[in-house]
């Protein structure tokens, strides 16, 4: 009794000290990155997956002032089966409970694989957590139904140690890398036929940020050559602009450049908090 009463308290210090950050994030001036930017940005993410549904497309000014998150959480819901299927999260970008709390995922069989441990698990939902190079996955051929992986192919052999750890064999000096296209392989390797594949990855001109690099045209081209082997690959692009997200082209998107909040390199005063375009790849596997 006495455990339930102070996790009980604990859970509502913690909404309590949310709703200051997010009144505090509003106060100052909604700057990105500042404090309660986090707290608002995952709130304004679970109001729009709450009823995301298939035909999902960002709105008028939609999710201004906030990173690509805002975009990749509803269209990678907006594109998975409603049934218990078996997924996969390539990079533990689905390991927050607002995620997982969604009606699409709470009935999935779900494996989450990341390099490094985080300080926060579920294991009480039956999550399996797995702790590996996505470049060489333990897992079997064709196991998944469906596959989700949420920027993280920028990060591959890039400088890491700002998560705090680093991969062995890191390339990230000055170097453009296509150790990425191993990871590709690996996912395709472990999806079932018929089954899906979903990355999304930020988009426009090549640019190293040392802990991501941005991919340009030539490095969504060698993605899909790869896809394209197995299935059918639909592209969708959105773009960051004063208004917020909107859905865009690949053509609009190809100059666009990254805002770096750990250097500021890329600032231009249009309220972005991170990539200004993104690429979103879907890959049908025939059966």
């Amino acid at each position: 009794m006495i455990r339930k009463l102070i996790k009980a308290a604990r859970a509502l210090s913690s909404k309590t000290q949310k709703k200051y950050n997010i009144a505090r994030y509003k106060r100052e001036g909604m700057k990105p990155w500042s404090v309660g930017y986090q707290e608002y940005r995952d709130m304004e993410i679970a109001n729009e997956i709450l009823n995301v549904n298939a035909a999902w497309r960002p709105g008028k000014n939609y999710g201004i002032g906030l990173d690509e998150r805002i975009v990749e959480y509803p269209w990678i819901l907006s594109k998975l089966k409603k049934d218990a299927t078996n997924l996969l999260d390539a990079g533990s970008t689905l390991n927050y409970d607002f995620i997982l709390d969604n009606h699409i995922l709470v009935d999935k069989h779900l494996t989450i694989c990341t390099y490094q441990p985080e300080n926060y698990f579920f294991n009480l939902r039956r999550i399996n957590y797995i702790y590996e190079d996505l470049r060489l996955l333990p897992l079997r051929d064709g196991w998944f139904d469906e596959v989700v992986c949420i920027s993280t192919l920028e990060h591959i052999d890039m400088d890491n140690s700002l998560y705090g750890y680093q991969l062995p064999n890191a390339g990230y000096q000055s170097n453009q890398s296509t150790e990425y296209l191993n990871v590709v392989r690996e996912l395709v390797r472990v999806l079932k036929r018929g089954g899906t594949l979903l990355i999304t990855v930020p988009f426009g001109k090549y640019e190293q940020h040392g802990f991501f690099q941005q991919f340009d045209s030539q490095m969504i081209d060698s993605v899909v050559e790869i896809l394209f082997e197995v299935g059918a690959v639909d592209l969708t692009f959105f773009q960051y602009v004063k208004s917020g997200w909107i859905l865009s082209t690949r053509e609009e998107c190809k100059e666009e450049s990254s805002f770096n909040p750990h250097t500021n390199k890329g600032f231009k005063n249009d309220g972005a908090a991170h990539s200004r375009a993104i690429c979103c790849l879907e890959l049908k596997s025939r059966l």
